[in-house]
């Protein structure tokens, strides 16, 4: 099935990145996340070799509501950059 999915990064390090996935007007189960995390770190490793990509996903729609699933340190970060407005989106397809 099918999710409308936004994708944005927030800069770790000069050679570190962290994806970002955002969901979209649904909630996911568990697998699901799971599953388009593993989509976007084969995305990662097929477009610039990297090898253990952190990836974090993203649902709900306010500020109470959201979730977050990654590594820790990760989520920490992100939600950082989101709640600071550092990050910015764009639709992605992962097909």
């Amino acid at each position: 099935m099918a999710h409308e999915l936004v994708y944005g990064t927030v800069v770790e390090g000069p050679r570190k990145v962290i994806h970002v996935v955002r969901v979209l007007g649904e909630i996911l189960d568990a697998g699901e996340v799971d599953d388009i995390a593993n989509k976007v770190r084969e995305r990662m490793l097929s477009r610039h070799g990297e090898q253990a990509a952190d990836v974090v996903v993203v649902q709900g729609t306010t500020k109470d509501t959201l979730r977050f699933f990654g590594a820790s340190y990760a989520v920490s970060r992100v939600r950082a950059a989101l709640f600071n407005v550092a990050l910015s989106w764009t639709p992605i397809a992962l097909d």
